[in-house]
């Protein structure tokens, strides 16, 4: 049981970290970046590329993945996303601009890193080991300790932070935000950004665990959608207890149904379907409308 909730702790945290991406964005938007999962493979993809083929230490790796991906959110809000919303009152064209961002994302970096799985050496040896009863690598835990501070940082940054309150404001209610003198083309290009830019870093602390591959964005964007389906959509809180919830539940899935084949997930999927019948907006959302 201890190993089941270390290993669903170490998923949740790395899991809500993808989750406060995404609800960021949808809480500033109104969009579902269905892109997402492929920012986190691109993300991924650049810590791999300046660890094992520039042999920079790993933090320099993060660094750059932050940067990119900060910079490719931010293009693709003010070029894309903006002008998409400014001109069309329908929802459907966010959607269907994120789904061919999200193809278009695939087709680059397919050009660039190739479909093949890469990955870099643990950044920490050896295997912590209390009495056989749970046992985890040492760069699990690193990785596990560094997603759970960008967590915090995160929160701390959305509630100190005079942008943060401004993004907090903005999602709250857009139009009385601009009334109040809030920039709201700005700070919807910050959020985006930074949305993007914590997918990027995920990307980049998990490839020295699972690795990267051309065809991990859009599971990943799906695990995303529901752990803010889960919580609850544009809720930070929601965001990561879903995280966490969804992690738990992946780790008692494997463990415990591991003899009946791979249907940890059709599982989930099922007790989803009915969690959401009852309540719709989630655990910590409010009631759509």
């Amino acid at each position: 049981m201890e190993q089941i909730i270390v290993n669903g702790l170490f998923l949740g945290a790395s899991y809500a970290l993808i989750a406060l991406g995404l609800t960021l964005i949808f809480s500033l938007m109104n969009v579902l970046n269905f892109a997402h999962g492929q920012m986190y493979v691109i993300g991924g993809f650049i810590t791999y590329t300046v660890v094992a083929q520039f042999h920079l230490p790993f933090v320099v790796g993060l660094i750059c993945s932050a940067v990119a991906l900060a910079a490719l959110g931010a293009f693709v809000e003010r070029f894309l996303f903006a002008p998409v919303i400014r001109r069309s009152k329908r929802e459907e064209s966010t959607m269907l601009l994120a789904a061919g961002i999200a193809f278009f994302l695939d087709a680059v970096t397919l050009l660039v890193f190739g479909e093949k799985q890469r990955g870099i050496p643990k950044l920490v040896p050896g295997v912590f080991n209390w009495d056989f009863r749970i046992v985890m690598p040492y760069d699990r835990i690193l990785i596990g300790a560094l997603a759970v501070a960008l967590i915090l940082a995160f929160i701390l940054f959305m509630r100190q932070s005079r942008t943060g309150r401004a993004m907090r404001a903005l999602a709250q209610d857009r139009m009385a935000a601009e009334l109040m003198g809030v920039d709201v083309a700005r700070y919807s290009m910050i959020g985006f950004a930074l949305g993007a830019m914590l997918a990027g870093l995920v990307g980049g602390l998990l490839v020295s665990i699972v690795g990267v591959n051309l065809g991990m964005g859009g599971p990943t964007s799906i695990k995303a959608f529901l752990m803010i389906m889960i919580g609850g959509a544009g809720v930070i809180s929601g965001a990561i207890a879903g995280g966490f919830i969804l992690g738990m539940l992946e780790s008692v899935g494997l463990s415990l149904l591991a003899a009946y084949g791979d249907i940890t997930y059709l599982v989930i999927f099922a007790s989803l379907m009915i969690f959401l019948a009852f309540r719709p907006q989630g655990l910590m959302g409010k009631p759509w409308g």
